[in-house]
């Protein structure tokens, strides 16, 4: 083999770059909020901070409000040493705050200045304690909490390392997800193999409206799964779907209202509408497949004495095997990362009971704008669907392809 030089390489590198940042860097970005403790909704938590930082902006808001608030004080304190105590108070945070009024957003500060910051809040807490109890303050219960947040300017390191994952690892949801995630996905993949089989065998044949039946069959799969989704929201309704009176009329469910509100009906409502979208795609794929079987090879089983069942499970599976893999590999991981089809139909519901892993992390990540923990969950989706791609591979054989 020849040796790739630098002239090859340049051919490459777009490539490499492209999968570098289309490809790597997401994953190394959310691998790198999995070891911080990274929440958006909160100020000492809104950023990757390895050491202790200080929030400029929140204390200088905080000063500006204290001080306005204190000199508002000042008309309902009689006792003089208490106005005193109130403007030697306001005087020494507009001495600390001198020093940050040109700066912004989040930085470092001395060890001096940390401790003048902390002797701040110690100061000005006491002062408004003290304040509460002889007189009846205009901002009784605003100012206290309002002082708080000198010393929450101070923003401790929230470096967790790999104290995320041990949580996920004891997080009871996580593991309800996951089920509900394998369940959805090994359910439907196989019957959508099963019935993308069959529809596959059906469009192979050379019948009357060939092309009519191929385009038709395919319309689920081209439907936004969004759409289709909110279709068969609308068909599983118990008052008005036709889909939930009719499972009510055969037995499938006791009363056609409980279809989407019982664990067991709304899982079961989410596989048969993601089989009924997906089932085309799976015999696309699968008819590629049998177009490539030269007709030769069921002539020569037909002469030999094969019959036509003989015949698909000793020539037509054989040689089938290469587009099984591609189709099983491409729909289990598309099923295993499932999230628009469930979040309309279901939001996750009835009380987590089709709340799949992609559901939960976006829950976690935008609901609760817990970027840290999210991540996590994402690795390790992450890290079943490589173990998932590997099975395929090692069961079905790794060069599949190349013998074909």
């Amino acid at each position: 083999m020849k040796k790739l030089g630098f002239k090859e390489f340049l051919f490459i590198l777009p490539t490499i770059l492209l999968l570098g940042v289309f490809s790597l860097w997401p994953v190394i970005q959310s691998l790198s909020y999995t070891f911080f403790d990274y929440q958006l909704n909160n100020q000492q938590k809104a950023g990757l901070y390895l050491s202790e930082r200080f929030n400029v902006s929140l204390f200088n808001e905080t000063q500006m409000y204290v001080s306005m608030f204190l000199e508002e004080e000042l008309t309902n304190i009689t006792d003089s040493n208490d106005q005193a105590g109130v403007n030697d108070a306001i005087s020494k945070i507009e001495e600390v705050s001198t020093q940050f009024k040109e700066e912004q957003g989040v930085i470092t500060i001395s060890a001096e200045q940390r401790e003048q910051i902390e002797n701040l809040h110690q100061d000005v807490s006491s002062l408004v304690a003290t304040l509460n109890e002889k007189y009846e303050l205009i901002y009784q219960e605003d100012l206290p909490a309002l002082v708080d947040d000198f010393q929450n300017s101070i923003i401790p390191s929230n470096f967790v390392g790999l104290k995320g994952f041990t949580s996920a690892f004891s997080d009871s949801r996580i593991g309800i997800a996951l089920g509900n995630t394998l369940i959805f996905t090994v359910v439907s993949v196989f019957f959508e193999l099963i019935l993308g089989l069959g529809l596959a065998l059906i469009l192979n044949k050379a019948i009357f409206g060939q092309g009519v039946i191929r385009t038709t069959s395919l319309i689920p799969w081209a439907i936004p799964t969004a759409v289709a989704a909110l279709m068969w929201s609308y068909l599983y309704d118990g008052s008005s779907g036709i889909v939930a009176l009719f499972f009510e009329n055969i037995g499938l469910v006791r009363d056609s209202r409980d279809l989407l509100l019982s664990g067991t009906g709304a899982m079961f409502s989410t596989i048969l509408a993601d089989v009924w979208k997906t089932t085309p795609y799976m015999a696309l794929l699968l008819l590629a497949g049998l177009q490539n079987i030269p007709g030769s090879l069921y002539e020569a089983s037909s002469i030999d004495g094969a019959t036509k069942i003989q015949s698909f499970f000793l020539v037509t599976l054989p040689l089938l095997k290469p587009s099984i893999l591609v189709a099983l590999l491409f729909r289990t991981l598309d099923a295993f990362r499932v999230f628009d089809l469930i979040f309309v139909l279901t939001g996750g519901g009835p009380g987590g009971a089709t709340e799949t892993l992609s559901i939960y992390t976006y829950k976690v990540m935008f609901g609760q704008t817990n970027f840290g923990y999210g991540s996590i969950i994402v690795m390790l989706m992450f890290v079943c669907v490589a173990l998932i791609a590997i099975l395929f591979v090692k069961i079905l054989g790794a060069n599949l392809m190349e013998k074909s």
